[in-house]
């Protein structure tokens, strides 16, 4: 049974990542079907990160009362019904208001099945579930590029919304298989609601929220604008551009697995020093003008190796700095304030882009790498005098 439950779950993050580099992929040709700017992608991803955002928030509150099971079941049925919305749309307005249900859904299942694993799992699984997490993400910009090849890119999101059909059943027929933890934790007995207010009074906390916030801000960047950049900087082609913007997923996906090799053995805060490391040094390979495109190709790639144990490293040692009983609390503010930088830094990028050019994008996600790692080595130093007294 509990081998079925980490089977569920790692299922549940397969099921994360699906949607969330579709939009990037598809974008070149959706902006030409509606007829809107190249930075009008920025609108439809705003949209969809402050549904994560209400989501998020309300996060303790949906799972103390309804469990993470159900949690995750909703959440993953309101997003497949929001890509068959997508896959619908004949107008960009439609889009933003499928874009609502996607975001509403995606928080929800983000903040509750982290804050499960980070108590229940170790890190080396943390790691692999969220490398899960990047197969999903991998394999829908592969399933855009054939569908712009063979069809639209509508199909696209329609086939990755019957799988998302299919995920939902899986969960719907696998419920009991939840109850193997519920005699070790008090997810579902009404323990006392810390609320916004409650988490925020704990050292170290708002410097987390800071640091997560300006990492969230450089991988959705990345996430969201590598088609866009390898299309209007390195003068690819639109199906080139849809397929290779699975770089960084992939980079980020075989780093995540690497990271669960050794993630018990360095420890949360020496992963997160490295993968910033990494990522930096991969943001420097695309910023350098050369004139073959494989270094630019490989800098996607070492970004998504430096991003892969960021993620989960600061969310798995949340329950160990700031205590089991705080931990859903501060982890569905964690996502808030993730879906924050997600929601206005791709956006703001889109704006300086028409300004600047697509090429700042590098220096773009460098900055907000640099900013994570002095935020959250602060809120290591905060926290850890916390407990020490």
């Amino acid at each position: 049974m509990y081998l079925l439950l980490l089977s569920i779950i790692y299922l549940a993050f397969i099921s994360l990542g699906l949607p969330d580099s579709l939009l990037g992929a598809a974008w070149p040709v959706m902006r030409q079907t509606f007829d809107v700017p190249v930075s009008y992608m920025g609108v439809v991803s705003m949209i969809i990160s402050g549904g994560t955002i209400c989501s998020s928030l309300m996060s303790e509150r949906l799972t103390k009362r309804f469990g993470t099971r159900y949690v995750t079941l909703v959440s993953v049925f309101l997003t497949a019904v929001a890509l068959f919305g997508f896959s619908t749309a004949s107008q960009f307005v439609f889009v933003c208001l499928w874009a609502i249900p996607y975001g509403l859904g995606a928080g929800a299942i983000d903040a509750a099945l982290n804050n499960y694993v980070s108590i229940h799992y170790n890190a080396r699984h943390m790691s692999w579930l969220h490398c899960f997490w990047g197969v999903g993400t991998i394999i829908s910009p592969y399933i855009m590029s054939y569908a712009l090849a063979k069809s639209a890119w509508s199909s696209g999101y329609r086939a990755v919304s019957f799988v998302q059909f299919g995920i939902v059943i899986v969960l719907a027929c696998t419920l009991p298989v939840w109850n193997i933890h519920k005699k070790k934790t008090d997810e579902e007995k009404e323990p006392a609601i810390i609320g916004l207010k409650g988490a925020l009074k704990i050292k170290g906390v708002p410097w987390l929220l800071f640091g997560f916030f300006a990492y969230c801000a450089a991988e959705a960047t990345a996430m969201l604008w590598t088609s866009s950049y390898l299309v209007g900087v390195r003068n690819v082609s639109e199906k080139t551009g849809a397929a290779f913007a699975s770089l960084f997923f992939i980079g980020i996906t075989v780093g995540r697995f690497v990271s669960g090799l050794i993630s018990d053995r360095l420890g949360d805060r020496n992963m997160i020093r490295l993968g910033i490391v990494v990522a930096l040094s991969g943001a420097l390979l695309v910023m350098l003008p050369f004139e073959t495109d494989l270094p630019t190709l490989t800098g996607f790639i070492v970004i998504g190796l430096g991003c892969a144990p960021v993620y989960p490293s600061i969310i798995h040692s949340t329950p160990y700095n700031f205590g089991v009983a705080n931990s859903q609390a501060i982890i569905g503010i964690q996502m808030a304030s993730a879906y924050i930088g997600s929601t206005f830094m791709p956006p703001l990028f889109g704006v300086l882009s028409n300004i600047t050019g697509l090429s700042l994008m590098p220096f773009f996600i460098a900055a907000f790498l640099l900013m994570t790692i002095i935020m959250v080595e602060k809120s290591f130093e905060k926290s850890k005098r916390t407990f020490d007294t």
